[in-house]
């Protein structure tokens, strides 16, 4: 068996549904799904029930957090259109403002350019600032971040056009940064991999962004140095709710993402240092993380094991890759010099895990 040593993974972007639909998922089961995955750190959206916009959803989510994670994380603070002024006094105590440009899950959505500039305006320049913006409101959320002269995060770029765009954004030297998920780049509506099961069908494939065509998929392998990050968008619902008759949009991601990366890897079309870079280095910068020198992960590059959702530790009980045949996996996980996952095996406490930013 070959053993590789990586940094402990950074995913600056997952759902753990806590609180409020914990079905789904919760601190507990998220932060173990994703210490399987190799994640020793995860930013959480705020798109709850309640959805975190001010002090009090804040605190509530914190006390979730702190109870409950096995390994280590952050929490966003949402925008909306009546918190403008209350959110800069809680920028230390979040790893970054959540803006919502498109409908997605959940109550979140900034309609308008006057509520997407008082937020740019508002929000302090040297803290993270991240977006869900798709086509046009991806143009004007860069557009608009120039003006007020800060630096904006695009998050799940799934499109040809969108990705084009940030390259030619970050060639004129904007402030502009982005990541892509696995299942945009493994993806399409109607392909996948080759060689591996089709793509999801029905409600199980709702996702927000859509899954796209081959022509986008093909457009973020070849724009690869555009990407700063890959991020999961762990988004879980059970299998009642996708299959049933309105399906709400999002995939569990967080234990099949690096997986899915390591087959490009031995594809040829992906270095592993680009993997540490886009999983680490990268996000470790753009959302001014703690160094974690005492934490690791090893891993069997060449691995072999089939994906099944029932194996899982996400409580949703499903995945997207269902029979897919990966090659390699994460092994040990360890956290501050301890063991926190093993061959399978969850050693972490819940309530183990640190918040990753000023409280």
């Amino acid at each position: 068996m070959t053993t590789l040593r990586l940094p402990g993974l950074i995913d600056p972007h997952v759902h753990l549904r806590d609180p409020g639909q914990t079905h789904k998922e919760d601190w507990e089961s998220g932060t173990a799904a994703a210490l399987a995955g190799g994640f020793t750190q995860v930013l959480a959206m705020p798109n709850t029930a309640p959805p975190v916009t001010d002090a009090e959803t804040l605190t509530q989510m914190h006390t979730a957090a702190a109870a409950k994670a096995r390994c280590d994380y952050g929490i966003y603070i949402g925008a909306g259109d009546t918190n403008i002024a209350g959110l800069p006094n809680l920028a230390n105590h979040t790893c970054g403002l959540k803006m919502y440009l498109d409908q997605t899950f959940g109550p979140l959505l900034i309609d308008g350019l006057d509520g997407l500039l008082a937020h740019l305006q508002a929000w302090p320049a040297d803290r993270p600032l991240a977006v869900h913006a798709e086509g046009r409101t991806a143009a004007a959320a860069i557009l608009a971040a120039q003006l007020a002269d800060r630096p904006v995060h695009i998050c799940h770029v799934s499109r040809k056009a969108e990705i084009e765009m940030i390259r030619a954004a970050k060639e004129r030297g904007l402030q502009v940064t982005c990541e892509v998920c696995p299942h945009h780049l493994f993806l399409t509506a109607n392909g996948t991999f080759a060689g591996q099961p089709g793509p999801p069908r029905g409600g199980r494939a709702e996702v927000r962004p859509i899954l796209a065509t081959e022509e986008d998929r093909r457009a973020l392998w070849e724009n690869l140095a555009v990407i700063d990050c890959f991020a999961t968008d762990h988004a879980p619902h059970t299998l009642s709710e996708k299959d049933g008759a309105a399906p709400p949009p999002g995939f569990p991601g967080l234990e099949t993402a690096l997986a899915l990366l390591l087959l490009a890897v031995h594809a040829g079309d992906l270095e592993m240092d680009e993997i540490v870079t886009r999983m680490y280095t990268n996000p470790q910068r753009i959302f001014q993380l703690p160094l974690q020198d005492d934490t690791w992960i090893e891993i069997d590059p060449d691995l072999e094991w089939e994906v099944r959702g029932s194996e899982m530790y996400s409580r949703c009980g499903w995945t997207p890759f269902e029979g897919w045949q990966l090659r390699g996996r994460v092994t040990c996980v360890f956290l501050r010099n301890e063991i926190a996952y093993e061959n399978g095996e969850l050693r972490a406490a819940a309530g183990s895990g640190r918040c990753v930013h000023a409280e």
